[in-house]
């Protein structure tokens, strides 16, 4: 792994974000803003799936006017997306937003942006310059022949000068293209010209088999290469999924540690139990923890009983019984009918002596 990525730090309600904040990930509704129960509901689950900061589109006033009812009611912060139009993004600032994204140049003259500019530094609230391959400004879409990384970086950098022009740089930036290859380029690109954070994604990604790849191929390479503030994986596909998948490539980095890392191993002719269908079992019972521990389910004699000792809970499964492990140690053998439930029991005990361990939490 490459050393991190120096960048200017910005505070999004709660959360820092750059320099040495923790990476975090994101997601966006994909609810009607204006309807505030389905909104609302939406985002309660992104929080129980961990997301760390949510956006909702607001391409109408009546959306706008809606998110002051809507951040009163969730607990992480609230970015607004806005297009064109700066008075929506004057009326999300009074509404109480924690961010914006949206592109100074394409919201209307300098006037309009300063009048956007003064009341987000007075709330001090960040914003996100959003550029995405598939709106680049036709003048660079002439001048390098269609979308091209050049022409992201080139389209950013102008952004970038309009706000700081107005005295603001308090920005994060994303550059995102739904071809990974052009999105990593553009990233390392103004990696070295400007030091503020960066926002990654790999935009419109596809539906959760092929986007997850794309997502894991553009995000993971340049996360490794220490470049990268926060995430949004783009499927289509519930958000909660998206957050799922982002995690978990936060994990696979080691970037992240809290909640459950499950292996397992692919299964071949050496299996001795249905190991597909044990694997696939084990991760939907274990949906949900949020308490960092590591399970492995494996199949065969091989590596089964070494990948489950390496674990905090594993299972090695042999003909019609699974060896259940806890640190190395085996501590039952149970038919096979009855692995997912004595799985489940002693990952529920683990994680009980964990929170016994660390004592009562501190209320402030």
């Amino acid at each position: 792994m490459t050393p991190r990525r120096k960048t200017r730090q910005i505070q999004l309600g709660s959360i820092k974000i750059g320099g040495d904040a923790p990476i975090t990930v994101q997601s966006m509704t994909k609810t009607d803003t204006r309807d505030v129960e389905a909104t609302l509901l939406q985002i309660w689950s992104l929080e129980a799936a961990g997301c760390d900061i949510v956006r909702v589109a607001v391409p109408v006033k009546e959306a706008a006017e809606k998110l002051g009812e809507i951040r009163k009611q969730i607990r992480i912060p609230l970015v607004a997306d806005i297009h064109f139009n700066y008075k929506l993004a004057l009326i999300a600032l009074d509404q109480g937003v924690d961010g914006l994204r949206l592109n100074p140049g394409n919201i209307g003259g300098k006037q309009f942006v300063m009048e956007v500019v003064r009341l987000a530094q007075a709330r001090k609230i960040p914003v996100r310059i959003g550029v995405n391959a598939g709106s680049l400004e036709k003048d660079l879409l002439a001048k390098y022949g269609g979308p091209t990384p050049q022409g992201m970086v080139e389209s950013a950098l102008r952004h970038i000068r309009i706000l700081e022009d107005c005295g603001y740089p308090e920005m994060k930036i994303s550059l995102k293209a739904s071809d990974p290859a052009m999105m990593i380029e553009a990233y390392r690109m103004l990696a070295d010209q400007v030091e503020y954070s960066f926002h990654l994604g790999v935009t419109e990604a596809g539906t959760p088999t092929a986007g997850t790849i794309k997502s894991a191929v553009g995000l993971g390479t340049l996360l490794a290469e220490g470049i990268g503030d926060t995430i949004r994986v783009s499927l289509a596909a519930d958000p909660v999924e998206e957050v799922r998948v982002g995690i978990e490539i936060l994990k696979a980095l080691g970037l992240r540690k809290q909640g459950l890392t499950f292996v397992a191993c692919p299964s071949c002719g050496r299996a001795d139990v249905d190991l597909v269908k044990l694997a696939r079992d084990a991760e939907e019972r274990l949906k949900g923890v949020t308490e960092e521990v590591h399970v492995a389910v494996m199949g065969c004699e091989v590596n089964g009983p070494g990948e489950a000792r390496a674990a905090d809970i594993g299972v090695a499964g042999g003909k019609g019984i699974g060896l259940i492990f806890r640190k190395g140690e085996v501590v039952r053998k149970v038919p096979e009918a009855q692995i997912i439930e004595a799985l489940w029991e002693e990952v529920e005990r683990f994680i009980a002596e964990k929170q016994a361990a660390r004592g009562p939490e501190v209320q402030d």
